[in-house]
């Protein structure tokens, strides 16, 4: 097993397009750490990711949110992404602390294909993972981009009850297409769904935004392509949104 803390503090300040402000807050990651486990459901290694919030040690005893990453992205990015810097910044900004976990789904749209099956392993092995860590995996919620944002809503209706929330960022969805039939069975599941107007998906992520059971708590349609451009701009608002979900019951 391997540990690492992926960033120093305040190191990544990539710019928006105005050059304006920064993208990625310019505050520190907490433990990042990125390994390698055995995914029985894959029959392979897959790379495993977490963060945790700084100043929250190595996040024993708090929730999760897992990861269903795009098509170009995988775990072994995660940290150059930020992810960890938009973690520790939803917690200072006063969301309650989460960890977010991940694994390697490669490009199977997060749905089984002959013998390997990265949805079965999302759902089965790496609350497991989790577990061994000592994070709370009683409390999870899904968030994802793209092939993973249609992941996370798939996953949700394929089993009722796993998540207690989903955030979809332009999600990669076809009307008719499995996540479309799964939409019933999400029930009052908290959703939050995001898409740019300039994404060529944007037509479909409206028809998906309709066909909700009912709609969603957060997001919308805004100016943006189909990129982490985009998506960046948006992370602050999906981790309130999974933060507020993954509370204990009051």
């Amino acid at each position: 097993m391997r540990r690492r803390h992926l960033l120093a503090a305040g190191a990544l300040t990539m710019l928006g397009a105005c050059g304006a402000k920064p993208v990625v807050p310019v505050v520190p990651p907490g433990e990042e750490r990125l390994e390698q486990r055995y995914s029985a459901a894959r029959n392979r290694s897959v790379d495993f990711w977490t963060a945790v919030p700084a100043g929250h040690g190595d996040g024993r005893g708090l929730p999760v949110c897992l990861i269903l990453h795009g098509g170009s992205k995988r775990p072994a990015d995660f940290s150059a992404l930020g992810l960890g810097n938009f973690l520790t910044d939803a917690v200072r900004r006063g969301a309650r602390p989460f960890v977010l976990a991940g694994a390697t789904g490669d490009r199977l749209a997060w749905r089984p294909r002959g013998g390997d099956d990265p949805q079965w392993m999302v759902r089965e092995e790496l609350p497991v993972w989790c577990a061994q860590r000592g994070f709370d995996t009683s409390r999870l919620a899904a968030w994802g981009w793209s092939m993973g944002g249609a992941g996370a809503l798939l996953l949700a209706s394929t089993f009722p009850g796993f998540v207690r929330a989903v955030a979809a960022f332009s999600p990669a969805v076809t009307p008719g297409d499995a996540v479309f039939d799964g939409l019933p069975r999400l029930g009052r599941l908290p959703v939050g769904l995001w898409c740019g107007k300039d994404d060529d998906l944007y037509g479909n992520a409206r028809e998906l935004w309709a066909g909700l059971p009912v709609p969603p708590r957060v997001g919308g349609f805004g100016p943006g392509e189909h990129n982490f451009d985009y998506w960046r701009t948006q992370i602050p608002a999906a981790f309130d949104f999974v933060a507020s979900n993954l509370e204990r019951p009051s």
